[in-house]
């Protein structure tokens, strides 16, 4: 997990506990900060998420035991992520996890499949999926194995001029 802290924890606490104010304490020890978990449903309604269509994967990928359900620690981090001060090798890790949908370490062709579902709402017929994962594969995997690696999603991501302000979340 990321563990970069940043000045505006204590902002970052009022809005987790604005989600579920009856499970979270107004003060919370050090032990609760990691064992009171927020459902799921209830983060992805945060202004933030609720129009991603990536809101339940971003949640699995932050919460410490993948189930999405996120304790502070978790709630934290994700926000340290998607801060505009984190480095772009940590967004680039984790956008990285995020589209690594079935969490073998690799971007596959059915990862690209389900996120090019995703990011159109399903308004594509499949053989217009399929071109674009193709582009896409040819494009950015390096070694030709079909497959991204973390390095070959890195080496697309560092060309990206506008990963940085988009992979954000404003607190």
């Amino acid at each position: 997990m990321a563990r970069h802290r940043w000045p505006h924890t204590i902002r970052v606490f009022k809005r987790f506990r604005e989600v579920n104010p009856e499970l979270v304490p107004k003060r919370m020890t050090e032990n609760q900060a990691h064992t009171i978990a927020v459902p799921v449903e209830e983060i992805e309604k945060l202004p933030e998420l609720k129009e991603n269509p990536f809101k339940r994967r971003i949640c699995q990928v932050f919460s410490h035991d993948g189930s999405g359900n996120l304790t502070f620690e978790d709630f934290l981090d994700m926000m340290s992520v998607f801060s505009e001060a984190a480095p772009r090798d940590i967004k680039a890790w984790y956008a990285f996890r995020i589209y690594d949908l079935d969490d073998d370490m690799y971007i596959g062709r059915e990862d690209l499949l389900e996120a090019t579902r995703l990011l159109t709402k399903g308004e594509l017929h499949p053989q217009e999926r399929d071109d674009i994962v193709a582009s896409v594969l040819d494009e950015a995997d390096v070694d030709g194995d079909g497959r991204l690696s973390f390095m070959d999603f890195e080496h697309v991501v560092v060309r990206a001029p506008d990963f940085l302000s988009t992979f954000h979340i404003r607190v």
